[in-house]
């Protein structure tokens, strides 16, 4: 997805319907050099009633695709091709906040290191993440149409 204004963008995709409404992600701040995003743990859980680390890979691609779309600015989509996380310790209850912060923007990969911390900002999850930037296809759907 491409677009440069940035509460445009994260309405699309918090969106209704979207992967991030459904695990309550609400972002907090955005631009092309950094994301700021936080997502409940309740409702996000597996059986043990622990943060599910499926659900913090989400929230960091979630926010690391974000500044990666807005590193790659109009008429461009920037798609996840890479994605890794290290869960440092569990969340059972509250708010993460993912802080996604760009390592590398260049023309055709962005880079983005995300950290994220529980409300007593003790480290949950740290991911990295890879985008490749592309010209966005004729006819593509989506919020660059």
């Amino acid at each position: 997805m491409t677009m440069t204004n940035p509460d445009d963008l994260m309405a699309i995709v918090a969106g209704e319907g979207q992967l991030a409404a459904r695990l309550g992600i609400e972002f907090v701040e955005a631009s092309p050099e950094r994301v700021v995003a936080r997502m409940p743990v309740e409702g996000n859980t597996q059986p043990y009633g622990l943060l599910h680390g499926g659900a913090s890979c989400v929230l960091a691609e979630t926010i690391g695709s974000t500044g990666a779309a807005l590193h790659a600015g109009p008429g461009r989509i920037a798609v996840g091709i890479e994605i890794n996380a290290t869960h440092h310790r569990s969340a059972t209850s509250g708010y993460v906040t993912g802080v996604a912060t760009r390592l590398h923007g260049g023309r055709t990969l962005a880079t983005y290191d995300i950290a994220i911390s529980d409300e007593q900002d003790r480290r949950v999850c740290t991911a990295r993440l890879t985008c490749l930037i592309r010209e966005q296809p004729p006819g593509g759907e989506g919020p660059a149409a």
